[in-house]
């Protein structure tokens, strides 16, 4: 598979924000495992493997924090922590990350129009899902990108330390 980058719609650049927490964003994987529920739950507290545990014992109570996370999900593109959700079971497949990559564009785009474009974003994701996220590296954002979801949480973590995030 070829990764090209979007020159028809491309993301747009915003002025910089230099907020220390709306200059920076945060993107994690969904995962396999989630909470079992029969009513809609926000997308933090749904999944619960790899590092969102973690992530959401050392930002969620934090609103502000919990706003600039974004979850990416093989059904329902890019979420923020808060979007309600069920569960579900679908994989990301090659086929997949290359279907949703427009939905991440827009919502990316989105995002970047509200708080402006992030200077710095955290990348929690196996390789697979950066084909969604191409577009994100033409931005001029410097990517700190962790490709092991399992393990990379103490690298995560220490990068949060850097920005002061508790």
């Amino acid at each position: 598979m070829t990764l090209t980058v979007n020159t028809i719609n491309p993301l747009p650049i915003r002025p910089r924000s230099t907020d220390p927490i709306d200059s920076r964003l945060i993107i994690v994987a969904c995962c396999e495992r989630k909470r079992p529920t029969d009513r809609p739950i926000p997308a933090l507290q749904l999944y619960d493997d790899g590092c969102i545990p973690a992530l959401r014992t050392r930002l969620g109570h934090h609103a502000r924090l919990r706003g600039r996370i974004r979850i990416l999900s093989a059904r329902h593109g890019l979420v923020h922590a808060d979007t309600p959700l069920l569960p579900y079971d679908q994989a990301l497949t090659p086929a997949v990350a290359d279907q949703i990559r427009a939905q991440v564009n827009a919502a990316l785009a989105r995002d970047f129009s509200a708080t402006g474009t992030p200077s710095e974003a955290l990348i929690i994701v196996e390789p697979l899902y950066l084909i969604p996220l191409a577009d994100l590296l033409t931005v001029g954002a410097r990517i700190h990108w962790i490709p092991n979801y399992f393990t990379g949480w103490p690298e995560a973590s220490a990068i949060l330390d850097t920005w002061s995030w508790p």
